[in-house]
């Protein structure tokens, strides 16, 4: 197409309309966009502007957006409600198309799945849980489990989605969790909280400069009266841990942690000392301070699951915090009076099990196993994600399923944990942290050239 996106004349040719075929969003944008890609503002999808009036005729109900977000021309960008996705990255302004519609830089239409197969990279994930017309859905265990874990976190626990619903999926699927967050989002209560909802021990470790290994996993003490040399466990010895501000240690006590993350064990002066089942790390970083940091090294990064990028609550749920806490009661008292222990480590273990036995396509495995070698092959990217990344998709898109009632996954699943799962896992090049672009992006770009399988 020759038209360009200034050529739209002075009001005399109308706007094109057209619905996304992802969302059912009415989209409307200048004629000038005809024959170019543009980014639902709502879904985020890439759409193809057609070359003539499609879709929802014009001042129609959408009949797909009952929440009315679609709204006319006229609406003021500054009035459209931001939509935090859980599992998305940044926050999508949903409002007028004509305002909100940008050229995508995704290249060729060619080079895109078709629109009636691409499932959003970071639609909702609560409503996704909650969709039960979409798929197929049963009362499982798993379900009912998961439901009585977030109804009891949020009578002390409100909002942050990706990170509840990130840190749940992570120990349901025997991983762990890094969370990237400023200081005062409430990560400690929450830890607390899920500790007392579960059934499990709670313990914390707060990362600094002088920090060493034997702080971490313990040390030979002699004793005195027996003359001879104990081991004396240190804090890593429980089943939730909250590794505070990681990156303020050195690589040599992060190199204490490989061994514990993924065998689950302490090996000591040559003897090796089982942990507690199930054990999850929940590690925190600060995004904004850099003096006195360390960065992860990559083989440590590479062993969790999810990468978890917290952000400032909303009005609404900073308003509910204030009157969760405007009585100033002690937290510990709360969680002893509020909150009702529903499980236990044995159920978690079995379950965990359980989540084994969901069905995953081969055509998904190959899907997944497609978008792990692509981070490998994306310009922007110096280092791909390695073969743990596609184990951690799989494994991750199975507790999701079972999270929803279902005892198969779709390609949903593993598009709504894909970015928490890869963002941490790829490098970018240097001229891509030059012009600042971001990881999020760049993934959503990579997942959305791949097509979605029918299963």
């Amino acid at each position: 197409m020759t038209n360009s996106p200034e050529s739209t004349g002075s009001g005399e040719q109308p706007p094109i309309e057209f619905t996304c075929a992802s969302c059912g969003t009415l989209l409307r944008v200048p004629v000038g966009y005809a024959g170019r890609n543009v980014r639902c503002p709502q879904c985020q999808s890439v759409e193809t502007v057609p070359a003539s009036q499609g879709g929802t005729p014009v001042g129609s109900a959408n009949a797909e957006d009952p929440l009315n977000l679609s709204s006319d021309a006229e609406t003021s960008s500054s009035e459209a409600e931001t939509q935090s996705s859980p599992f998305g990255g940044s926050p999508t302004a949903a409002g007028s198309a004509v305002d909100s519609a940008t050229e995508t830089s995704s290249g060729d239409v060619a080079s895109q799945p078709s629109p009636e197969r691409q499932v959003p990279v970071g639609a909702n994930l609560k409503s996704l849980i909650g969709n039960a017309g979409k798929y197929e859905t049963k009362e499982t265990p798993t379900k009912v489990l998961f439901d009585r874990i977030v109804a009891e976190l949020g009578k002390i626990y409100v909002g942050q989605d990706e990170l509840v619903l990130g840190t749940l999926v992570a120990l349901f699927s025997s991983g762990h969790v890094l969370i990237e967050s400023v200081p005062g989002l409430g990560k400690t209560l929450f830890v607390r909280t899920l500790g007392k909802v579960l059934g499990c021990e709670f313990g914390r470790i707060q990362f600094t400069a002088d920090l060493m290994p034997s702080d971490i996993t313990g040390a030979p003490i002699f004793n005195i009266k027996e003359q001879e040399f104990l081991f004396r466990p240190g804090p890593v010895f429980t089943q939730l841990l909250l590794a505070d501000e990681i990156n303020r240690a050195p690589a040599k006590t992060h190199a204490a942690l490989l061994e514990i993350m993924q065998e689950y064990r302490v090996t000591v002066d040559g003897t090796s000392h089982s942990l507690a089942r199930p054990f999850l790390v929940i590690a925190t970083q600060n995004p904004v301070e850099s003096e006195g940091t360390y960065n992860l090294p990559e083989a440590q990064l590479d062993r969790f699951m999810f990468k978890v990028v917290a952000d400032y609550p909303t009005q609404q749920e900073e308003s509910r915090i204030l009157e969760l806490h405007s009585q100033q009661i002690d937290v510990a008292k709360r969680l002893d009076e509020e909150i009702e222990t529903v499980t236990s480590g044995e159920e978690i273990l079995e379950i965990t099990a359980a989540n084994a036995q969901v069905r995953v396509d081969p055509k998904l495995v190959d899907y997944i196993n497609k978008l792990v070698r692509m981070t490998r092959q994306w310009p922007q990217f110096h280092l791909g994600a390695s073969p743990r990344a596609g184990l951690a998709l799989m494994q991750a898109a199975r507790t999701l399923a079972a999270f929803c009632g279902r005892d198969y996954a779709v390609p949903d699943d593993v598009v709504q944990i894909a970015l928490p799962v890869l963002r941490h896992r790829v490098i970018l090049t240097a001229e891509a942290e030059v012009e600042q672009q971001s990881v999020d992006d760049l993934l959503t770009d990579m997942i959305r050239t791949v097509e979605v399988p029918r299963i």
